[in-house]
């Protein structure tokens, strides 16, 4: 059964409901997190920033924040944390809390969410450079912003070019559709 939080700070709650989320005390608030990000120039606040508010018990400006919205689960963040915080799982649980309070971020783009998620239901896993364009047909300056730093993400294959499949599609469609229903049966 889900904590409701009933006495718990913002900090205490955002901790607990995040695997490892105890370390986030020990942010030494380095800035590593938002300078490894590569949508950190689209975020208005870095991750440091937002850790400070946390602790400060910022919730409603914390959860208006477009910052967990524009993270793209690289875990470059983590890696490269030197007090191993999980900075991309707490972003997931900055998401799934501004979810339940009814938030989300005007600039989150549900478009953005649908493009990955068809590409998964395809391929099996996400094609960026395939969800990057179809974004761009919603938001061109985006594109245009973000257009060098894709194309050095391709000629360093960081980005590949074409769509890749992974070999067991039957199995994954499978835990897909029953994922789906389950969460229609919820929904009713």
């Amino acid at each position: 059964m889900p904590d409701n939080g009933a006495g718990k700070s913002f900090y205490e709650r955002v901790a607990a409901a995040t695997p490892g989320g105890d370390v986030l005390m020990k942010c030494l608030q380095c800035g590593t997190c938002g300078g490894s990000c590569p949508s950190g120039a689209d975020m208005d606040s870095t991750p440091r920033q937002l850790f400070a508010m946390i602790s400060a018990g910022m919730e409603d400006e914390v959860l208006s924040s477009n910052t967990p919205w524009y993270c793209v689960s690289c875990y470059y963040c983590t890696v490269r944390c030197p007090q191993e915080i999980p900075i991309t799982m707490i972003m997931y649980t900055l998401k799934r809390m501004a979810l339940a309070r009814g938030h989300y971020h005007k600039d989150a783009h549900i478009n953005w969410s649908k493009s990955f998620t068809n590409f998964v239901e395809l391929n099996g896993r996400s094609f960026e450079l395939g969800a990057m364009t179809l974004f761009g047909l919603h938001n061109p300056f985006a594109i245009v912003k973000q257009g060098g730093l894709g194309v050095q993400m391709i000629t360093k294959g960081r980005m590949p070019p074409v769509p890749e499949r992974i070999r067991n599609m039957p199995q994954l469609t499978a835990i897909l559709n029953e994922a789906k229903r389950i969460a229609e049966e919820e929904e009713v």
